[in-house]
């Protein structure tokens, strides 16, 4: 694939994961940096954690993107907001102050993401608002030392999300909606740099010397062509010359599944989104062995009365189900039979008894269990070996 721009919505592995350094060097240009390997750690992960988090978080209105909605789009319903909960006049800015971050515990954040079964986590070190979540020395006064928590946040949750062994990620938006510089090279029709030159560049060299992150999600990249942006200078130096260089339907089709978490101002994440992630670990300490490190198999779904969805690893075949049928009896077209095989429900160490289809594929019998007594709540793994 060749990039036409920078990064956007696509993850830059900055760790090779082996532990061993690269002996090779890369060129700034697309075809050298495509060809090198994903990191081995990314791909077996499998699951990982966002945050958005940011003076946004203050209005909680709509989404992140509530200043553009607001002052850019002019959109109605963000004017209503702004009229019946504030006063007139009142600036954008003028959020920064109230979010405090006042309740976050660093330590607390990484407990739960580890428990939720994720491997990686991802937090939003600048969003397109231009507000950083550590002490840029680009970002005067719009930034988490100087106004708002008062804090280093990028710092304090990597330190405790690397306590558990987690790897840590930074989301940075390359653009920023009203920043003057920005918008004079915009006017420029992208002839000038020096946005990039004075803002964007110094604040992604910043993070990678300061914080030495696994993930870069750079994002932003799509009004501006590639070479604006110094992609390939900035990528090769990062492979190069930096210190780190040395779920379901996703999970099948091969990808990484980051799920989204969005904390309130004051650092709390809502009850309601800890219950659902500790529901989630709960899910993966039984059914995990068929998502971590597994590949595509085959046939990555089946659409039938009752969705499955494959993967694999090694000689296993793994099939998810979250529907249970309603005669016990579960119908599976793909595989292939032969006289070693044998089917088992993760959690469960009896093998299940099952019977090759008059059609295709096998009939596994259920009977012996029931979905209120298996291991699991909201869907179940079996396990076959012997099938092709």
């Amino acid at each position: 694939m060749e990039w036409k721009c920078f990064l956007s919505f696509i993850f830059l592995t900055v760790g090779l994961g082996t532990g061993e350094p690269s002996v090779r060097r890369y060129q700034p240009n697309w075809k050298s940096l495509d060809s090198r390997p994903l990191p081995g750690w990314y791909d077996e992960s499998k699951f990982g954690i966002f945050i958005h988090w940011g003076v946004f978080s203050v209005p909680s209105f709509g989404s992140e993107w509530f200043w553009w909605n607001w002052k850019g789009r002019h959109l109605r319903e963000y004017a209503e907001f702004m009229t019946k909960n504030y006063p007139p006049g009142f600036e954008y800015s003028e959020f920064a102050p109230e979010f405090t971050a006042s309740f976050f515990n660093p330590d607390q954040w990484a407990e739960l993401f580890e428990e939720s079964g994720a491997r990686y986590v991802v937090l939003t070190s600048k969003h397109h608002e231009g507000f950083t979540n550590w002490g840029s020395p680009v970002s005067w006064n719009w930034n988490s030392i100087e106004t708002g928590p008062h804090r280093d946040l990028v710092g304090d949750l990597a330190a405790a999300v690397r306590k558990r062994q987690l790897h840590y990620g930074v989301y940075h938006s390359l653009f920023e909606w009203f920043n003057p510089l920005y918008l004079s090279d915009q006017r420029n029709k992208f002839k000038t740099q020096k946005f990039v030159m004075e803002k964007t560049l110094p604040e992604l060299y910043d993070l990678v010397l300061r914080y030495k992150p696994d993930i870069i999600w750079s994002d932003g990249d799509w009004e501006a062509p590639d070479t604006y942006w110094n992609s390939t200078g900035f990528l090769a130096w990062l492979y190069n010359d930096s210190p780190v260089k040395s779920l379901l339907d996703t999970i099948a089709y091969g990808g990484n599944f980051l799920l989204n978490v969005g904390p309130t101002k004051d650092g709390t994440i809502p009850p309601i989104f800890e219950e659902r992630l500790r529901g989630l670990g709960q899910w993966l300490r039984v059914n995990g062995e068929a998502i971590y490190a597994s590949t595509p198999w085959r046939v990555q779904k089946e659409n039938s009365s009752n969705i499955i969805w494959y993967t694999s690893k090694g000689s296993s075949v793994y099939a998810v189900f979250t529907k249970w049928p309603t005669d016990n009896t579960l119908k599976l077209d793909s595989p292939k039979t032969s006289p070693s095989t044998t089917v088992t429900m993760l959690g469960i160490p009896q093998p299940l008894k099952w019977k090759t289809s008059p059609t295709e594929g096998l009939l596994i019998f259920l009977s012996p269990l029931s979905p209120l007594t298996v291991p699991s709540k909201n869907g179940w793994t079996l396990k076959m070996e012997g099938v092709s």
